[in-house]
């Protein structure tokens, strides 16, 4: 005769026995509740002035009036982070899926998820191995990766990125006028 086994709910977290984790809760600082609290009267604000008002806060690096630290020393040199181009990497191990021969820019990795996101081009480097040949179109490439590909019996073309070459002033097409006496 078999014995008769009877199921046991395990006893682990339920709805009635859910809690936050120790620590993870802490009390709220109950203000103006007494001066025995320890937070009465001014509330911890101190004794009047700007920072005891309600919306009395400062701005970062404000003095009281006083010239500010940061206005008072003198602004030198140029960063060029504004112009500094972003590039999205792709590497060779990346371009396996592709079948061969076909057309590799930047719509293509798109739409295979390889690109996301906003860049200003495509630099192809040469981490990984290319067994088949590819058509590659990108803004930039790397040396080892054009060695790969032409290796394996693919074509590359450097798409030119708009607005590259220099910026080309207005006036330049304009005849120089001269001086009317």
């Amino acid at each position: 005769m078999k014995a008769e086994t009877k199921k046991e709910k395990p006893d682990g977290l339920r709805l009635h026995n859910l809690r936050p984790r120790p620590g993870a809760r802490h009390r709220v600082k109950r203000l103006g509740c007494g001066e025995s609290s320890g937070h009465g009267k001014t509330s911890g604000k101190g004794h009047k002035g700007q920072k005891a008002r309600s919306g009395g806060s400062l701005r970062l690096g404000f003095e009281g009036g006083q010239m500010p630290l940061i206005r008072r020393l003198p602004k030198r040199g140029f960063n060029n982070a504004a112009f500094h181009k972003r590039y999205a990497i792709v590497n060779l191990s990346d371009l396996k899926d592709f079948k061969s021969g076909s057309v590799v820019n930047e719509e293509s990795l798109r739409a295979a998820n390889l690109v996301r996101g906003n860049y200003d081009g495509i630099k192809i480097l040469g981490g990984g191995e290319l067994k088949h040949g590819l058509t590659i179109q990108a803004e930039k490439v790397s040396g080892s990766a054009r060695e790969k590909v032409e290796k394996a019996g693919g074509t590359i073309t450097e798409a030119k990125t708009p607005g590259a070459g220099g910026v080309q002033r207005q006036d330049a097409t304009k005849p120089k006028r001269t001086k009317q006496k």
